[in-house]
């Protein structure tokens, strides 16, 4: 009988763990994380606030844009940290200051943070990890990164893991460190479900979207799209359109005009009526002809933005909104790009 109570008791124990959510303080956390890693210090200044306000501290707020330099360079650290001291110019009373900073003992005995660094980093890795390609590396990550940093106590091992990964969720060219680190969020004690749910947080509130072009106001055409659109005039007859994740907009055509489409953020699909489907990267340049049926918007897990503006418009010229492009060509998109 005791041994089928304990399994029941251990069972629960397991749902709940799996249950576990994001908090409101984590996710102002992660957010902060994601655009100080951009270096998108307009952004950021409000999403400081917004953190402050959900309950994360001023001093955690501190340690995680001091670790965030491992990952991103002096520069940015200190421009994060000069952010946060523009916001506090106008401290609210509400905000808290978080636990006093105390100097780690590891930092006056190089082999005890060493000794922790193997420690954190064996236990983040699942298994010792050792760079024997690049021995000045493989002490810089023991010592320093998950030594020296890592003995810090203003934020627990978890909280450093969503910390890191949403700021690697706003970089380009790091995706193996980008996956490395979602599993090492869960080994160090953050759930996997929680692992996803920031990921899809962020993409889903558009941090990850590195951008210097406006995000606009909601499209005005919104009932020719699927989710949600923004749009901002440019100048220059140029329009930015942004999509979220997974909007896109009807089946169309361009009478007696060329639509031209810049890609400048995110990733999204372009596709013509009985063509496959062209993926759109920043750069990516596609000019519509006039009379072609066709359709754009973002990919699943990604939001997008590009510039369009109309060239070699003649007489007449205007817009024909077609039906919606269902689900079963989305997703087509998506499977043909990841088969081919």
């Amino acid at each position: 009988m005791k041994r089928i109570v304990y399994l029941f008791v251990a069972l629960l124990m397991m749902a709940t763990a799996d249950a576990q959510t994001l908090t409101e303080r984590q996710k102002g956390l992660a957010a902060c994380a994601c655009l100080m890693a951009q270096g998108d210090m307009n952004r950021l200044e409000p999403t400081v606030r917004m953190a402050l306000n959900k309950g994360v501290t001023i001093n955690e707020l501190k340690e995680a844009f001091s670790q965030l330099y491992a990952y991103t360079g002096f520069p940015r650290s200190l421009n994060a940290l000069g952010v946060l001291s523009k916001v506090l110019e106008n401290k609210q009373p509400e905000w808290q200051e978080g636990k006093p900073w105390k100097r780690p003992a590891e930092w006056d005995d190089a082999k005890k943070a060493y000794e922790l660094g193997v420690k954190n980093q064996t236990q983040l890795s699942g298994k010792p990890f050792n760079y024997e390609f690049c021995p000045q590396d493989d002490y810089y990550l023991k010592s320093h990164l998950f030594g020296d940093i890592f003995a810090g106590d203003q934020l627990s091992a978890a909280d450093r893991e969503i910390v890191t990964v949403a700021a690697l969720s706003g970089l380009d060219g790091v995706a193996p460190q980008l996956a490395a680190h979602k599993q090492g969020a869960v080994n160090m004690g953050n759930s996997k479900q929680q692992v996803d749910e920031l990921c899809t947080w962020l993409c889903n509130e558009g941090y990850p979207l590195n951008t210097k072009w406006p995000k606009g106001e909601p499209n005005p055409y919104g009932k020719y799209f699927i989710g949600q659109s923004y749009l901002a005039d440019v100048g220059g007859g140029m329009m930015n359109v942004t999509f979220e994740p997974c909007c896109r907009n009807n089946w169309h055509i361009h009478h007696k005009q060329v639509q031209v489409l810049i890609c400048v953020a995110g990733r999204g699909w372009y596709q013509e009526w009985g063509k496959a489907p062209v993926e759109m990267t920043p750069g990516t340049v596609i000019a519509v002809p006039a009379e072609v049926k066709h359709w754009h918007g973002a990919q699943k897990d990604s939001w997008f933005q590009h510039l369009t503006y109309h060239k070699d418009v003649q007489e007449g010229a205007g817009n024909e909104w077609c039906e919606p492009v269902d689900d079963a060509t989305y997703n087509a998109s998506s499977y043909r790009h990841h088969h081919d």
